[in-house]
């Protein structure tokens, strides 16, 4: 019998029934996009196209013993080091079918649908850019679920941590995870709520090409929601939707009062000027390269140049249910007073430890030397 769900709207006790048993039940639910889906749960053959770390903190090591195929490249390419230890940690992940990955052109439904999976679960920015692609899994009746942690949302965080959930039959470690998801952001909200503080001005720059060229800034998805969330103004808020560089002279006459530079692992070897953080970076090695942005031209005028308010952030951990850690990270930054408690770093580590197998050694957060 086919039972019907909404997620967000149900109680998820009213699932657990399907986590009791070792056999799969057909249930339909509405993934992030409002799609309706029906999946076989808990789910026994799954492609999981992205939100790894994720999938894992939610449904445990063992989960990975039904994964069949993932795309590889968005975790040895992208995070290098971070593979490197969990797939020390997690051997299994050594023996999963690559299916490609969608940015490079190389994403291959014809090898998913080689693999008969239960379920398809990708974010959202892949199942939109692939979109008719898809076509083939529609008629194979394979599902494909849609989750969104890019968007940085508390909403779509709990939402797509709640699939999760359901999908792999981990309702209770899902709801645990979203309680003290939500209770972080409560927290710092409430507290600003409270104080309301003036709203300094931000800019965030994704810093992988150096400071000799503008990257990425953000609107409304990561770093940018990031700073909505805590009730920042965003110098970048009307020039860009989701994420693209924006003309070095809107920085320059924007002034912000605070500026954030993210970097990860990837660019350490590849230019020696870039932004580096994460896994196995030392920290003397990140503040040099954070601190060749303020030799950019027109910089040494900013307002967060001249109060010394630059900060480091491991860019990585902006699209993860771990950022609640980096929640924390730009309410510290925006509001250093306010928040001189809050220790970002032992948050994201603690993460780590009670959830996944391994503990991250090296730099993720960067603040301001004392003058």
């Amino acid at each position: 019998m086919l039972k019907t769900f909404k997620l967000g709207a149900i109680a998820l006790s009213s699932l657990l029934a399907f986590s009791s048993t070792a056999y799969a039940a057909p249930v339909e639910f509405t993934d992030i996009l409002d799609r309706k889906v029906t999946v076989d749960v808990p789910a026994k053959r799954v492609v999981l196209a992205f939100n790894y770390q994720d999938y894992m903190a939610v449904a445990g090591v063992k989960s990975f013993d039904n994964v069949v195929g993932f795309s590889k490249a968005v975790w040895t390419d992208w995070a290098p080091a971070s593979w490197a230890e969990f797939s020390k940690a997690v051997p299994r992940l050594n023996e999963l079918e690559d299916v490609g990955e969608v940015e490079v052109g190389t994403f291959s439904v014809e090898k998913i649908l080689a693999l008969k999976p239960d379920v398809v679960v990708m974010a959202d920015w892949q199942y939109k850019a692939l979109d008719s692609d898809l076509e083939p899994l529609e008629k194979a009746g394979i599902p494909v679920v849609v989750i969104d942690y890019l968007a940085q949302t508390v909403e779509k965080h709990v939402k797509s941590t709640e699939i999760i959930g359901l999908v792999t039959g981990n309702e209770t470690k899902a709801k645990e995870l979203n309680e003290e998801y939500k209770a972080i952001v409560k927290d710092i909200q409430d507290r600003i709520a409270k104080a309301n503080p003036a709203k300094p001005k931000v800019y965030v720059e994704f810093g992988n090409k150096g400071p000799k060229e503008h990257s990425f800034t953000f609107g409304k998805s990561m770093w940018g929601a990031m700073l909505n969330l805590v009730g920042a103004d965003n110098i970048a808020k009307e020039a860009v939707e989701f994420y693209s560089p924006i003309n070095p002279e809107l920085v320059l006459a924007a002034k912000p009062d605070v500026v954030i530079i993210s970097g990860r692992e990837t660019e350490l070897k590849k230019n020696p000027e870039a932004m580096v953080m994460g896994f196995s970076i030392e920290e003397s090695e990140a503040r040099k390269r954070l601190n060749g942005f303020k030799d950019r031209s027109g910089w040494s005028e900013l307002p967060a140049i001249k109060s010394n308010r630059l900060y480091g952030a491991y860019h990585a951990n902006s699209r993860t249910l771990s950022d609640s850690a980096s929640i924390q990270f730009v309410a510290k930054a925006v509001y250093p007073e306010l928040f001189a408690d809050l220790d970002p770093t032992k948050t994201y580590l603690e993460f780590y430890r009670k959830n996944l197998p391994i503990v991250p050694q090296g730099t993720f957060y960067l603040y301001p030397e004392s003058k």
